[in-house]
């Protein structure tokens, strides 16, 4: 796809003159500031391999709502930026392994999910056009032999049995220095990953099953602050408010009344804010697991009743996450309004930034036509958009309005880094 090729761009609904609109104003006028901070940070600490990070956009709030670091959806960024994220994955293994010559990559076991295939697909291209000679070892037990896949998009992946010789993994005649991770690790680290001699990254410590959404907000409040003072805005603009609960059993309605309580006050401080801001739409919490991804152990809530009031199917759908793991813990989250819709009024939408190593390479809308602007999006009935760059997301133009294509773009990706810094400190915790 040539890079000139334009893409629709979602149809902000909220009024351009209120307070998103001077954020990004500020984010123009201190970008020198702003990157330098943000240089300085990385220098700290590096970046984790590759990180995904889901935003909403108010209209007068934009902030992260989920940051993952086993992204998937590879195949959904604009091709036109298909050398960006070759440079990046370059730039991420020269630093990680700097004598790799090949990688292992390590899928998920769903591997007749044909969207996901789609993205391994993808991710491998980037690898291979990156100089590197790539190939899928798959810990799904009940693969016993290579399987060739064909894909709807004309491609075709080879998934190999996933071996260990040694204090080393790999395929069949085929164990490199760098192993690449892009399982989540729902149900926990396999022995086959134990004292292995090579690099493997993402670690598979930052699991879901060790890894907690409740811990990365906290390092996200914290980076949020120090981002607010730089800019000098009230760090509520990009930072969910957030409450955790300890244990909690939906089937056995053990625990809900801690995370009604907990809702209620949670509820009383964003209406605090809408006060002090003049914002006139209602207050809501996200109800979600505090592990986990796929859209899985969500709801909203407008009232801390209806935390209790689950029916039985509510509660076993709030019950179980990812490959049947069952929900213990959650996280209640400030709601955020998504007010962009992507051509049609009904069709609510939200961005999904990309990032190779510490470098933004792309993004795509989440479009959902059955859901509305206060509801999770990552469920059926959602479709994909390529964010519509048509240049890096880290070239603003100040020369045009904050909320042009190209500045609402370097707005993303500036919040989407301020997520994966968060990130990069849960790492070094």
């Amino acid at each position: 796809m040539s890079a000139n090729v334009l893409h629709p761009v979602p149809h902000l609904t909220t009024a351009l003159n209120g307070p998103l609109f001077h954020i990004e104003t500020l984010m123009l006028e201190h970008q020198s500031k702003i990157e330098t901070w943000l240089r300085k940070e990385w220098l700290k600490h590096p970046a984790p391999f590759y990180t995904s990070v889901d935003l909403r956009n108010a209209g007068f709030k934009l902030a992260p709502v989920d940051t993952n670091l086993f992204p998937a959806g590879f195949n959904n960024l604009n091709p036109a930026f298909l050398p960006l994220c070759i440079q990046a994955v370059q730039a991420a293994i020269e630093r990680l392994c700097p004598e790799a010559a090949q990688i292992l990559l390590i899928p998920e076991n769903h591997d007749r999910n044909k969207f996901y295939l789609e993205s391994l697909a993808t991710l491998h291209e980037i690898i291979s056009r990156a100089g590197f000679t790539v190939r899928i070892g798959s810990m799904n037990p009940e693969l016993e032999q290579n399987r060739e896949i064909s894909l709807d998009s004309g491609r075709k992946i080879v998934l190999e049995p996933l071996v260990r010789i040694g204090n080393k993994v790999g395929v069949k005649d085929f164990t490199p220095c760098l192993v690449l991770l892009n399982n989540d690790l729902t149900s926990g680290v396999p022995k086959i990953f134990e004292n292995l001699e090579q690099v493997i990254t993402p670690p598979p410590n930052l699991g879901w099953k060790h890894r907690s959404k409740s811990n990365h907000f906290k390092h996200y409040q914290q980076v949020a602050n120090e981002f607010a003072k730089i800019i000098d805005i009230d760090p509520w603009f990009i930072d969910p408010l957030f409450r955790n609960c300890g244990e909690i059993d939906f089937k056995k309605r053990e625990g809900e009344n801690c995370v009604a309580k907990n809702v209620g006050k949670l509820l009383v401080n964003i209406e605090k804010k809408y006060k002090e801001y003049n914002i006139e739409q209602k207050p809501f919490v996200i109800v979600k697991a505090d592990a986990g991804t796929y859209g899985m152990g969500i709801m909203t809530v407008h009232d801390p009743a209806e935390v209790t009031a689950l029916n039985r199917k509510q509660r076993n759908k709030m019950a179980s996450a990812k490959e049947g793991v069952d929900v213990s813990k959650v996280i209640l989250q400030e709601g955020v309004y998504t007010n962009e819709t992507w051509q049609e009024p009904d069709s609510v939408a939200e961005p999904v930034v990309y990032m190779i190593d510490h470098y933004v390479v792309g993004g795509f809308y989440r479009v959902n036509t059955k859901r509305g602007d206060n509801e999770n999006l990552n469920a059926p009935g959602m479709q994909f958009e390529p964010l519509a760059f048509v240049e890096p997301c880290n070239n603003p133009n100040k020369d045009m309005s904050p909320d042009a294509e190209p500045n609402r773009f370097y707005a993303y990706g500036v919040i989407a880094r301020l997520a994966q810094l968060a990130a990069i400190r849960e790492i070094a915790e």
